[in-house]
């Protein structure tokens, strides 16, 4: 994968983790809800793997 690339998806997924967390934080969305359902989606899809 070229440098400038793997640059620009790095960027974006920073920024889609840190728009997530400001857009929870405006909805007044709880920290702990929201580390529940990432943990939820990580698990799922973790488990996923295992099929």
């Amino acid at each position: 994968m070229p440098l400038p690339l793997f640059l620009a998806m790095l960027a974006f997924v920073i920024t889609a983790a840190g728009a997530t967390i400001a857009l929870a934080v405006w909805v007044q969305v709880p920290m702990m809800a929201l580390a529940l359902a990432a943990l939820a989606g990580s698990l799922m899809l973790g488990l996923r793997q295992w099929r």
